[in-house]
């Protein structure tokens, strides 16, 4: 059975990938840039994108923009920003209804194709520059959702535990960029970030839907004339050597105690043992059959929640739950243990037969999305790696205890964070 087929071509500097599926009734149009993350970039990077989205040089004024999207049968675009390891990337998100299903036939494909490279490539500009209104108030958002994270502790302690494991490597950088940077930026220097990242960035277009990959194909060679650029080598992981786990304990205003704990997997997404640390992650602390949630939240009652997450690009593990501030040192070393335990070797055959069960099912399902189905795609992509999807399927089932158990060796305790709250202390 074969879930997904993707067409792959190059035009100039942009590579396209055409995923053609009967699934959707709209076409998805997925824009996405991709950059090494630096100090001196990250928020501008952060900023440009929405600054794009107020208009383009079409539909300079944002009511005008807005109103062009609703005649075409209500498109929605949107922009967010993640990172893979230490890479930047900006994703731009075009979703709209296909032709194929309308009474009027409108050439929406090549209208949806025509909008995304105008945001990106023709923007509206003042005096040669970003327009000083929409960049000013695009700063106010940005600062505002930098300091979101600030407020919300579950996420501010999980920026922390990466900020302290992290000290000194492009990834502790934030996604959204650093709060103190944003007052200095003028649409001048953010124009030339943003020239800087059309010259330079890896450039990678989407289109999935019920579409003609002839069409698709002709129609990005008429609208979209950008540049060559050099090949990108593979991003250089950055790793803080620390001779001993670090503790770092920190006093808040939150009734609830923040503790993370952060491991080096030292197995990255290109490893051949890749999937075996899914299953250790999956059995540790993935799902809710897993170690920590039934010894650490169900049976000893130690936490509100518990849970672990990899970062595949950048090889860590990431433990986050909520306790008591009083439970702390309790809380650690039931964590411990369970982690000793999955280094041992301590679960059955019939957990790992489930959690394979579990994350083949999570795969699929994010293939029921255009979203998801790029992620699986870009992931990839960013990756500089390829392989189909039941090659990856297979690869999972396949995993053996002792393949669990050989990759679990390699996982190192790097940094304990715990966010101190101030109710319950003794």
């Amino acid at each position: 059975m074969t879930y997904l087929k993707e067409i792959k071509g190059r035009h100039q500097g942009l590579t396209y990938h055409i995923v053609k599926t009967e699934k959707f009734k709209t076409i998805s149009i997925i824009f996405k840039l991709l950059s090494p993350l630096t100090n001196e970039e990250v928020t501008k990077r952060a900023l440009f994108p929405h600054v794009l989205l107020r208009g383009t040089s079409k539909y300079p004024s944002t009511s005008a923009f807005r109103t062009y999207l609703d005649e075409l049968y209500g498109t929605s675009v949107s922009a967010d920003l993640s990172k893979k390891g230490e890479q930047h990337v900006m994703t731009f998100r075009l979703d709209i209804a296909n032709e194929k299903y309308l009474k009027e036939q409108t050439p929406l494909l090549e209208k949806g194709l025509e909008l995304i490279r105008d945001v990106i490539f023709s923007p509206a500009l003042e005096d040669g520059v970003f327009h000083s209104l929409y960049v000013s108030q695009e700063k106010r958002t940005l600062k505002q959702r930098i300091q979101a994270v600030y407020n919300d502790k579950m996420r501010y302690s999980n920026l922390r535990l990466i900020q302290e494991m992290c000290k000194d490597e492009r990834y502790a950088l934030h996604v959204n960029g650093e709060l103190k940077d944003v007052e200095d930026i003028t649409p001048q220097s953010l124009y030339e970030t943003y020239q800087k990242a059309l010259r330079e960035d890896q450039l990678d277009l989407y289109i999935v839907g019920d579409v003609d990959e002839n069409q698709v194909e002709q129609l990005i060679s008429s609208y979209f004339n950008v540049e060559e650029r050099p090949g990108r080598k593979a991003a250089d992981i950055q790793r803080n050597h620390k001779p001993e786990p670090r503790e770092v304990i920190e006093d808040a205003d939150v009734k609830q105690g923040k503790l993370n704990m952060g491991f080096r997997t030292n197995t990255f997404f290109t490893d051949q043992d890749y999937p075996a640390l899914l299953l250790f992650n999956g059995l540790f602390g993935g799902f809710s059959h897993s170690k920590l949630f039934i010894n650490v939240r169900e049976k000893a009652s130690l936490a509100y929640y518990a849970a672990s997450r990899i970062e595949s690009f950048k090889g860590l593990l990431m433990v986050m739950s909520g306790i008591e501030v009083g439970n702390y040192q309790k809380a650690v070393e039931i964590i411990n243990e369970q982690f000793q335990e999955m280094k041992k070797g301590n679960f059955t055959e019939d957990v790992i037969d489930q959690t394979k069960a579990v994350i083949k099912n999570q795969i699929l399902e994010t293939l029921d999305t255009p979203y998801g189905l790029v992620e699986f795609l870009y992931q990839q992509t960013a990756a500089q790696t390829e392989f189909s999807l039941e090659k990856w399927l297979a690869n999972i089932a396949n995993v053996s205890k002792e393949d669990i158990i050989k990759v679990g060796e390699k996982i190192e305790l790097d940094t304990t964070y715990f966010l101190k709250g101030t109710e319950g202390a003794s």
